[in-house]
């Protein structure tokens, strides 16, 4: 009140000083006029010339926020004149509060249109989708961060204990938590997903809560916050939470190069030729078009079963999406092949022997 008392004595009780704050007020106000008048045209011109640049089209918000940004500037410089000039303590601090407000929504602005320039001149050209996951949670809350520190802010300007609000803001945080620990598990799983790249949009990997009798494996097409989208080769979509996917063994078929091995279990009977059979899978592997030559297609004895001799058939391919195809061929082929060469595919057999008892 002290402020007030002193400029209130040394108006209206001196008639000089009266005329003199008069003067000082009116030539403020004057300056901050002709400025505001001078800057909207200069902005004006200069938006019919430069308007046309690739970068303003795409982003119609720069000369707004240019302006707005230019009106506060001339805002602040008049107001912080009036508060040198009445020096009213409680007024220079509600003014301040107030400023950190304006340049909080300028800050938000700002950011809001540097957003989408970033997303589609850097995050749009890389090959990995971690750019894009982040810029859109910048998206989605950058403008809570930044409003809500200015508020803080201004508060303290304003000499108000701040604590009990962090202290507040703190145990609701513990509530929320707490209330909803699976979704916050699910997020946490989600940015460690972002971080590790375990995998990404487009790879193949293994499922392992697929449907009975459908697909195993399937395309990467969403890495989200909370969950996690897989579409199968049934074209079927799972939608699998990422705490679930962190603790669990990721099968990438695709992360670090499209040449995989394939391997296919073929028996053959104990009385069988063993090397003309690898000869005839290893030709058989070589029909495909996408069985690599080198490394070459082999066959190695697995082990000796009850009534075969087991080979596995091992081909390389170059397109991992041609596994599933690749077994069903060679598999096929073998039959066939097999049958016209004499090579026999063993089955389980019984031998009955009947006895009689001679009265």
């Amino acid at each position: 009140m002290g402020g007030f008392r002193r400029l209130y004595e040394n108006i209206f009780f001196q008639e000089e000083s009266f005329f003199s704050y008069l003067a000082l007020i009116l030539g403020m106000l004057a300056l901050a006029i002709v400025a505001w008048w001078i800057f909207n045209f200069v902005m004006g011109k200069m938006e019919k010339q430069y308007g046309k640049l690739t970068f303003l089209e795409k982003n119609e918000g720069v000369f707004p926020l240019i302006k707005r940004a230019g009106h506060y500037s001339i805002f602040i410089l008049l107001g912080s004149g009036l508060l040198n000039l009445m020096q009213v303590p409680i007024m220079e601090r509600v003014f301040y509060a107030f400023l950190i407000v304006i340049l909080s929504s300028v800050a938000s602005s700002l950011v809001n249109i540097l957003l989408p320039y970033l997303e589609e001149g850097f995050a749009t050209k890389t090959d990995t989708q971690v750019d894009d996951i982040i810029i859109d949670l910048s998206k989605k809350f950058s403008g809570i961060i930044i409003y809500a520190t200015g508020i803080l802010l201004a508060l303290d300007v304003l000499g108000v204990n701040i604590m009990p609000f962090v202290a507040g803001a703190g145990v609701a945080g513990i509530a929320v938590g707490l209330a909803a620990k699976d979704t916050l598990s699910n997020l946490i799983a989600g940015v460690l997903l972002i971080i590790d790249r375990p995998f990404e949009v487009g790879d193949r990997i293994e499922l392992w809560s697929a449907p009975a009798n459908s697909a195993t494996w399937g395309d990467v097409i969403d890495i989200g916050l909370r969950a996690t989208k897989i579409k199968t080769t049934d074209n079927i979509v799972i939608i699998i939470p990422n705490n679930e996917i962190m603790l669990r063994d990721i099968v990438n078929y695709s992360s670090m190069s499209k040449e995989i091995r394939v391997r296919i279990p073929i028996g053959v009977a104990y009385d069988a030729d063993v090397k003309k059979a690898k000869e005839l899978i290893t030709n058989i592997s070589l029909e495909l078009d996408w069985v690599l030559r080198e490394p070459p297609p082999k066959v190695v004895v697995k082990s000796f079963g009850d009534s075969a001799v087991n080979l596995e058939a091992r081909v390389w391919i170059n397109e991992p999406r041609r596994r599933i195809d690749t077994i069903s061929y060679i598999t096929d082929r073998v039959k066939e092949v097999f049958k016209e060469e004499g090579v026999e595919i063993p089955y389980p057999k019984r031998d009955i022997y009947i006895k009689r008892e001679v009265s």
